[in-house]
C-alpha cells in the first residue's frame, strides 16, 4: 500500500510538472509586427501607446508577446522591404504608422490582420474603401482633422490673416488630402494658400524660406517629412517673424504657436484596443475604421513672442496645456 502510494504521489507530481512547463505553450504568446515610416514624436507617441495599451489588454511583450518594431528612417523604398519581411514572418497582427508605411503593407497581403494608426486619410490612401466595416484584412485609427476648426485656430492667432503658407510632401497622400482640405475651407474665407514642395525632410527648410514675404502665417500638416525634422521649420518661422501654427500638438513644444490636434498617444491607445480585439478572434474586416474625437488645444507662449505675436489672454486661457 506504502508503495502504491508512493507511486501516485510521484506520478501526481510528474503531472504537475509538466502542467508548470506546458503553461507557457499553452498560453498561446502572440506576434505584433509595428512599423512606422519614420520616428517623431507624434509617430512615438502612438507606438508607445499602442504597445502600453496592450499591455493592460493583457499582451506584454516579453512575456506573452512577441513584439517587434521597425522604422523606415523616412525611406519609402524601405517602407516596401519591412513589408515584404513582416508579411513573410506572418505574425497575429501588423500595425502600421503613418500612411507610407501602411500603403506597401496593404499592397503586400491581403490576409494578415492590419491596423493602421496616425493616418489622416486612409480612404484618399486607398487603404479601406469607406468608414464601414471593410470586410478586408485592414482597419484602423485616423487623425483627420476638421479643417475649418483649423482655419478658425489660425484665424486666432493671426487675426486678419490673408495668405498661408504651407510645406508638405506631394508624394505623400496623407499630405495632399490634408492640403486640399484646408485649401477648399481657405478660399472659401478669401485666404490664399501658399504652396510650398518639400519631398525630402532635407528640402524642408529650403521650401519653408521661399515663403519668407509671401505669406502671413505658416500652417503645418501632419506631414511626416516636415514633422521628422520640425525645428527646422520653426528656426525659419523664427528668423523672420513668421507665425507657425500646426496640427500636431507634439509641435507645439517644439516650436509651433499652437495647436488644435490629436493627442497620438491616446490614438495609440486606441489602436491598442484594436489590436487585442483581433488578438482575441474578432476580423479586421468587421472591426469599422474610425477617428479619434480627443482634440486637444496647445498652446506655446515663448514661440509667439519670437515670431512676433501677442496671444489674448482668452486664447490662451482656452488652452489644455500652454508652454511658456
Amino acid at each position: 500500500m506504502f508503495t502504491l502510494s508512493k507511486s501516485l504521489r510521484a506520478v501526481a507530481g510528474a503531472l504537475a510538472l509538466a502542467t508548470i512547463c506546458a503553461a507557457p505553450v499553452l498560453a498561446a504568446d502572440k506576434t505584433v509586427l509595428v512599423t512606422s515610416i519614420v520616428e517623431h514624436p507624434a509617430l512615438d507617441a502612438v507606438r508607445d501607446g499602442t504597445k502600453d495599451e496592450l499591455k493592460a489588454e493583457g499582451f506584454e511583450a516579453g512575456k506573452n508577446l512577441k513584439w517587434e518594431f521597425q522604422s523606415a528612417q523616412g525611406n519609402a523604398g524601405t517602407a516596401g522591404q519591412i513589408a515584404r519581411k513582416f508579411v513573410g514572418d506572418n505574425p497575429d497582427v501588423i500595425v502600421a504608422i503613418a500612411t507610407p508605411s501602411a500603403q506597401p503593407l496593404v499592397a503586400a497581403t491581403k490576409t494578415i490582420p492590419i491596423v493602421y494608426s496616425a493616418i489622416a486619410d486612409p480612404i484618399a490612401a486607398q487603404l479601406v474603401k469607406d468608414w464601414a466595416p471593410s470586410g478586408t484584412n485592414v482597419t484602423g485609427l485616423s487623425h483627420m482633422l476638421d479643417p475649418s476648426k483649423q482655419v478658425e485656430i489660425l484665424k486666432k492667432v493671426v487675426p486678419g490673416v490673408k495668405r498661408v503658407g504651407i510645406v508638405y510632401n506631394p508624394g505623400e497622400a496623407n499630405s495632399v488630402s490634408a492640403l486640399n482640405s484646408i485649401k477648399a475651407v481657405l478660399e472659401k474665407q478669401g485666404i490664399k494658400l501658399v504652396e510650398a514642395a518639400a519631398p525630402r525632410s532635407v528640402d524642408v527648410s529650403p521650401a519653408a524660406k521661399s515663403l519668407i514675404g509671401k505669406v502671413d502665417a505658416i500652417y503645418s500638416t501632419t506631414d511626416n517629412n516636415v514633422v521628422s525634422t520640425y525645428e527646422a521649420l520653426v528656426k525659419v518661422c523664427n528668423d523672420a517673424k513668421i507665425p507657425l501654427i500646426a496640427s500636431d500638438t507634439d509641435s507645439v513644444k517644439r516650436g509651433a504657436i499652437a495647436a488644435l490636434g490629436v493627442n497620438f498617444y491616446d490614438l495609440g491607445r486606441q489602436t491598442g484596443k484594436v489590436v487585442a480585439r483581433i488578438l482575441r478572434g474578432e476580423k479586421p474586416g468587421d472591426i469599422p475604421s474610425s477617428t479619434s474625437k480627443n482634440l486637444e488645444l496647445f498652446v506655446n507662449t515663448a514661440a509667439a513672442q519670437k515670431q512676433g505675436v501677442t496671444l489674448s489672454p482668452e486664447f490662451v486661457k482656452s488652452a489644455t496645456k500652454v508652454f511658456n
